[in-house]
């Protein structure tokens, strides 16, 4: 069973940055493809970023292309996100995720989700 676990999320003014942080326990994350997703109130699940490590691929979606960057630690089995530039809209809960065989943009698609941290964005 894969456990994981975020952390990283807190308050931050418009122009600032954090990263996140997935902590993967119960298999090597190195042999899984893993991804963030983020949800807003009242709004859908969306793709944040992903990465395939096999395959040394990584995407992102279009907002966040560019100030967002996914990476991981093997010796810690833990994945991050780092934002930069941060904006009001990217406030929302983010969820780590991972999965053996993914399509990298559809959540569904996922088989273990961490219950998420709390990113809010002041302007």
């Amino acid at each position: 069973q894969v456990q994981l676990v975020e952390s990283g999320g807190e308050l931050v003014q418009a122009g600032g940055s954090l990263r996140l942080s997935c902590a993967v326990s119960g298999r090597t994350f190195s042999n899984v493809a893993m991804g963030w997703f983020r949800q807003a109130p009242g709004k859908e699940r969306e793709f944040v970023a992903a990465t395939i490590w096999t395959a040394d691929s990584t995407y992102y979606a279009d907002s966040v292309k560019g100030r967002f960057t996914i990476s991981g630690d093997n010796a810690k089995n833990t994945m991050y996100l780092q934002m930069n530039s941060l904006k009001p809209a990217d406030s929302a809960v983010y969820y780590c995720a991972a999965g053996r065989s993914v399509i990298p943009r559809m959540p569904r698609t996922y088989e273990y989700w961490g219950r998420g941290t709390q990113v809010t964005v002041s302007s």
